[in-house]
């Protein structure tokens, strides 16, 4: 349906924007801010957003938007957009997204990002951690510590064979290797504070579902948090991709940046079991919450890793105090820092630190 309908496509990428810029759609407003201060309205709306509802470009705004004419025009097609809307029920009396606003929202995040990730050639990989778990992949010759259950006994006795041995020996034993069908549990924390607005938390979500969409293809398990000052939602690692989706979907940016609670909701959702367990940090910046942040925050780093938790931060166009900051958590974490110039890159970082849990 998506690929024919780009009508649909267009009214799913207004709802994402809407979401994603902390929005609503009252015609009246938008119509005021752009004739009064197109630059600020610019900011506030986004560019993409802009173009959906007037159904003109961007140049064309900025070089019209004095004239009478245009400006009688303007505000026709912005009531228009907002009546076509309305009657698809994608908003609701308040102008904000309805249920169905956010369910188109999220199919086109999520085929956005798919499309993304095949054009940009990121597949399956397997990984590289044993385990007496999962499936063969080759042999190799038995040492002290391999399991029995993994022993080839088939294998063994022609090697015996082979050797010209009249019965089974030590040194002729022939053991499966075998390569991790999972058992990760991977957080996703997503700080959701005001810098985030905009094309920021658009491709933090677009990340959650790649590595959502990923990691369960592999049997693993991902869960999120999303904080700004305080924990804004929170999932346990699960194997429930349509409800993630779903989750992740509605994220939307406000407020301060609390790595502190960031990090122990997420430390207290991993499952209390010997899997890997691991949290990402996506941050644009340093916690701003609390008597000392810093402090508190790698004291609760460390905390976490005591559990069995390694942490990695991803670090979205941090400056130099954001950075030394960002290295002290990987530091503790013992996990691996990432420092976001082009936020259009996101996904393969994400991908790629679930990809070196091994």
């Amino acid at each position: 349906m998506l690929e024919n309908d780009s009508e649909v496509i267009d009214d799913g990428k207004i709802i994402n924007d809407m979401i994603n810029q902390g929005i609503g759609f009252t015609p009246s407003e938008i119509f005021k801010n752009l004739v009064k201060n197109y630059r600020f309205a610019e900011k506030l709306y986004g560019k993409t957003f802009l173009r959906k509802i007037t159904g003109m470009g961007i140049e064309q705004l900025k070089r019209n938007i004095r004239f009478p004419e245009f400006k009688k025009e303007l505000k026709k097609k912005i009531e228009e957009k907002h009546k076509e809307l309305k009657k698809k029920k994608l908003l609701n009396q308040n102008d904000n997204p309805t249920e169905e606003g956010y369910n188109l929202a999220t199919l086109i995040l999520y085929t956005q990002e798919l499309d993304n990730l095949s054009a940009k050639g990121i597949g399956e990989k397997i990984l590289k951690k044993k385990s007496s778990h999962g499936d063969e992949i080759g042999t190799k010759h038995y040492k002290r510590d391999d399991i029995y259950k993994n022993i080839s006994v088939h294998k063994s006795i022609n090697l015996a064979i082979r050797r010209g041995h009249k019965e089974l020996m030590a040194q002729d034993l022939i053991v499966n290797d075998k390569v991790s069908k999972g058992k990760i549990n991977i957080i996703y924390a997503i700080d959701a504070s005001g810098s985030m607005k905009g094309k920021k938390i658009e491709m933090a979500k677009k990340s959650g579902i790649a590595l959502a969409f990923k990691a369960i293809s592999n049997k693993d398990k991902v869960g999120i948090v999303v904080f700004s000052s305080e924990i804004i939602k929170k999932v346990p690692p699960t194997n429930d991709f349509g409800y993630l989706l779903n989750e992740i979907g509605r994220i939307k940016s406000k407020s301060e940046t609390n790595l502190l609670i960031a990090i122990k909701e997420s430390t207290s959702l991993f499952p209390d079991n010997k899997s890997t367990k691991h949290l990402m940090l996506l941050t644009d910046a340093m916690p701003t919450t609390g008597d000392d942040p810093q402090k508190e925050a790698l004291e609760a780093v460390s905390a976490a890793y005591n559990h069995g938790i390694t942490i990695s931060l991803i670090g979205i166009k941090l400056d130099k105090k954001g950075i030394e900051f960002a290295k002290k958590v990987v530091e503790i974490g013992k996990g691996k820092l990432y420092k976001v110039e082009d936020v259009k890159e996101l996904d393969s970082i994400v991908l790629q630190d679930y990809y070196d849990l091994d």
